[in-house]
């Protein structure tokens, strides 16, 4: 059975990071109407895939007939989703409090565009303005130090998937006390997990940043028929594969700012140098002779290519990403699939959105009393999680089942996650775990393992293929001795395709799904996101077959495997920009540094700082233009006339004073804050999107304090990160290992305390 089959979602979104999370509820069976007032969704063609599986009902929620008739459809639901902003919803009766304590066993989702409070959460969505406010920004490198547009809107993506998750642990806490809630998923929410972030006074990134990518082991080169490459040899050892095949590792080692040193050769200045040492070598041959020279000596690397070319290849295909729907109009309309392979709640068939039937819902089948559980209980309280993930996808999966109140246990090798190198990364995609270090090579604490996931609910890997198997905890193996497990294995390519075997890095996903040269443009450099978006998406999706697995399981009481991969989020996270008739190009293209997409939704410097300006509406741009005493004809492009007077009105005045300027105007404009300053910005600090929690090794963290907010069971990150091994002992008792076994183990190696 599918996971959410018998739940009934009203999806009253305006704008699409709403619309996709309830998308993702209806491919896992959930009944969903789609309410739409003067709906906007033919303008956006990636609303063909976020209305699948569902019905529409046209309804105009400031009529009063019509807004009954959502109040109705409203009372027959399990839950609502609205992303209305502050104070909108409170005048229709439409809020959380009003509608939970009307239908107790409602799960309100609210989505506002931005943050639920404060001056700049009122304005109409924007990615370019949401990621301005969030840092995220000025957090891509570009050449000229400006802040910079991107392409994909990630930061609603990441809104759309954590939105997903938290209703889906809602409706799971909901299966245990029979009490809906409130909760807020914003857009800011939406950043924070695109990007978590964690700041330590004194601890800066180790390499320098360019639009390329930073270091010379992990960015993109141009080879000598002028095409491009990203060289993802992330590890010790293929980077010194790839200096070998390349020709250039003894003149690294033998530079005297390296002197030998290979860490040396990763970090300024020695970087520098081999850098450029490797953009020699690659130019000297095409591409094609560069791929397949790496590939043979098991470098990971990929080529720069288009949406269209990855949508339309095999690998995409061998992962059932690809899916033709016929549309009246449109005809054959193709989109991406469905990223999470379930064995136990396999998603429902799609198909294209339908009107909906005069009787809506239907009457509702009779629930479980309320219970008045705990208020403080978090919605995955007891869920005991073990945790294998590497480096970001997998362990990142896990934060976040932290951040909703799982228990989640970090296992790591003798030698570690290789990710912890990365002090700051680290620390944001592993918090609220506890650390143990198994040696899952010796069959003792093989065993041991085993003997854990029969008492855990959750077992999280994203081991490359055949790994699982050569340690002997398969799927099968964790279900022989635990029928109830869920276990969500995340892959770089997918179980089968001709790229099934190989390392996936979240850059060579980038490169080979259009990301990177969409970005940059047709005819320009591609461009490396430095935020890591297919692994931190693969994250999130994770996460949300895993409570949706839990849902089902609480129904059926069979434990189930999910897979996906990188290479399927890659298509999920450009869906609005991929989707459309067959034989339709892909969305917007970027540019060298890009601003934005026009002259009135763009970045523009003020004599102080940064602003975002977006204007849609016609008399807006005319009033705009007039309040700052410039001609409003002219080439409206993002680098046209038009905008070139704008910039330079801009630059004369303060960003405050522009601020006000323009929103006394009527235009939607907001601050674009720095990186760094985003830790201590007023506005995000009001929305709560950061706390300084304090960390055993490294003091004062400043860090993303979650991705959600339930009002009944409220969360919060309960530990930082773990030190390795910090927690093996206290651990292994709770499973109720016993101290002989313990001590056993410690001493033959096969466990180890810090």
């Amino acid at each position: 059975m599918t996971a959410f089959v018998g739940i009934r979602v009203l999806d009253a979104s305006t704008w699409f990071a709403g619309a996709m999370a309830a998308m993702h509820l209806g491919d896992f069976g959930a009944e969903v109407i789609r309410i739409a007032d003067a709906d906007n969704d033919a303008e956006a063609r990636g609303y063909l895939a976020w209305n699948r599986n569902k019905q529409i009902w046209p309804l105009d929620l400031r009529a009063p007939a019509d807004l009954g008739a959502a109040k109705a459809l409203i009372a027959e639901a399990d839950v609502v989703i609205f992303d209305r902003p502050p104070g909108a919803l409170e005048p229709l009766g439409l809020d959380a409090a009003t509608l939970t304590s009307a239908h107790p066993r409602l799960i309100h989702a609210w989505a506002p565009p931005y943050g639920d409070r404060g001056r700049w959460s009122n304005l109409a969505p924007s990615h370019n303005a949401l990621t301005g406010l969030s840092g995220i920004s000025f957090r891509q490198a570009s050449y000229g130090g400006s802040p910079v547009h991107l392409i994909a809107p990630q930061a609603y993506y990441g809104q759309a998937n954590c939105l997903a998750a938290a209703i889906g642990a809602a409706l799971f806490e909901r299966a245990r006390s029979g009490c809906g809630q409130g909760l807020v998923v914003s857009g800011l929410h939406g950043a924070a997990q695109v990007g978590p972030v964690a700041k330590v006074r004194g601890l800066e990134p180790p390499i320098w940043r360019t639009p390329l990518g930073g270091a010379p082991n992990y960015r993109l080169y141009r080879c000598a028929d002028a095409e491009w490459l990203f060289l993802g040899a992330l590890f010790e050892t293929f980077y010194l594969t790839a200096l070998d095949v390349t020709g250039v590792l003894g003149e690294v080692l033998a530079d005297p700012l390296i002197d030998g040193d290979l860490g040396a050769a990763i970090v300024d200045p020695g970087a520098h140098v081999t850098a450029a040492k490797l953009e020699a070598a690659f130019r000297t041959r095409p591409r094609s002779e560069w791929l397949e020279i790496l590939q043979a000596g098991g470098v990971p690397c990929a080529p720069v290519q288009t949406r269209e070319a990855w949508f339309a290849g095999p690998t995409i295909a061998a992962n059932a990403m690809r899916v033709e729907l016929d549309h009246p109009e449109f005809g054959s309309v193709a989109m991406p699939g469905v990223s999470l392979k379930m064995s136990g709640a396999p998603a429902a068939a799609l198909r294209l959105a339908c009107p909906a039937p005069a009787g809506g819902f239907g009457p509702r089948a009779a629930g479980p009393a309320p219970s008045s559980p705990a208020p403080d209980a978090p919605p995955l309280a007891g869920i005991r999680v073990l945790d294998l993930g590497a480096v970001i996808a997998g362990a990142f999966a896990g934060s976040i089942l932290a951040s909703f109140g799982a228990e989640v246990v970090k296992v790591e090798s003798p030698g570690g996650d290789p990710f912890r190198t990365n002090v700051l990364q680290f620390c944001a995609y592993n918090r609220g775990k506890r650390g143990v270090i198994l040696d899952l090579k010796q069959v003792e604490a093989r065993d041991l393992f085993l003997d854990l996931a029969a008492e855990a609910d959750v077992v999280i890997d994203n081991a490359r293929l055949g790994v699982r198997e050569r340690l002997g905890i398969t799927y099968e193996a964790l279900r022989a001795v635990n029928p109830r497990i869920i276990s969500m294995s995340i892959t770089g390519y997918g179980r089968e395709g001709p790229q099934a075997a190989l390392p996936g890095f979240d850059p060579l996903m980038q490169a080979q799904s259009g990301m990177m040269q969409a970005q940059g443009g047709y005819g320009d450099e591609p461009v490396f996101h430095q935020i890591a978006v297919n692994d931190v998406g693969s994250a999130a999706m994770a996460a949300f077959g895993i409570v949706a697995a839990l849902v089902a399981r609480a129904q059926t009481g069979d434990g189930q495997e999910i897979v996906t991969s990188l290479a399927s989020q890659s298509v999920v996270l450009q869906m609005g920009e991929i989707t459309g008739a067959v034989g339709q190009s892909a969305g917007p293209m970027g540019a060298r540094d890009c601003l934005g997409l026009s002259a009135f939704e763009r970045y523009y410097p003020c004599a102080d700082g940064w602003i975002s300006l977006f204007c849609g509406a016609p008399n807006a741009r005319a009033a705009v233009c007039s309040a700052m005493g410039i001609a409003a004809d002219g080439d409206p492009t993002r680098d046209g006339a038009l905008a070139d007077r704008i910039a330079a009105a801009l630059a004369l005045m303060p960003r405050a004073a522009a601020l006000d300027q323009l929103s006394s105007a009527g235009a939607h404009v907001a601050p674009v804050i720095g990186a760094d300053d985003a830790f201590t910005d007023p506005y995000l600090e009001e929305n709560g999107i950061f706390e300084t929690y304090s960390h055993p090794e490294l003091g004062e963290v400043r860090g993303v304090s979650g991705f959600a907010r339930f009002a009944r069971t409220p969360t919060r990150y309960l530990r930082a990160a773990p030190s390795l091994g910090e927690h093996t002992e206290e651990v292994l008792r709770a499973f109720g290992v016993s101290d002989a076994r313990i001590e056993h183990l410690i001493a033959n190696g096969g466990a180890r305390q810090a």
